[in-house]
């Protein structure tokens, strides 16, 4: 198993269109993520990612791939001692996080009869890093929450810490 990697699928009673606009409209992922994202989601655009009411603007935080309701692909965000501080990351964590090399998410949907299969792969990770030891339990709690605001109206509350 490739330990760069991680695979997450989920299938989610929705459009792939719903989903495309759940994970880039600013009003949808502010719901259920706590972040905003300012791009205009073609290939190269710059992303810049606005989390507990710090902005994180980075040259190499881009959009990777963007097809509407297909496929989206972005480098992984840029770690910041502001960041860390919005987000309740100590100094410890923040300092091994700020060592791992950039990482990528890349969402692909599939329409999958009267639902869509939603299958993230966050890759390019330190196979021991930090970074994957915490999206092992974030993506799975996010993208849960992504299909319950999608399927019902309502995201999940914050899983405890």
């Amino acid at each position: 198993m490739d330990t760069t990697a991680f695979v997450y699928t989920t299938y989610i009673r929705t459009t792939p269109d719903e989903v495309w606009q759940a994970l880039t409209d600013p009003g949808f992922t502010r719901r259920y993520w706590g972040v905003a994202f300012e791009s205009t989601w073609t290939a190269g655009a710059p992303m810049v990612w606005e989390e507990g009411g710090r902005t994180t603007r980075d040259p190499e935080q881009v959009v990777l791939a963007a097809e509407p309701g297909r496929r989206l692909s972005y480098t992984w965000h840029t770690f910041t001692p502001e960041w860390a501080e919005a987000v309740g990351i100590g100094d410890e964590v923040y300092v091994k996080l700020a060592k791992e090399r950039r990482s990528k998410a890349t969402f692909t949907i599939e329409p999958a009869g009267d639902m869509v299969k939603l299958t993230l792969v966050h890759d390019d990770l330190e196979p021991d890093g930090m970074m994957r030891e915490m999206i092992g339990e974030g993506w799975p709690a996010l993208l849960s929450s992504l299909k319950s605001l999608l399927e019902t109206g309502e995201e999940l509350p914050e899983p405890p810490r």
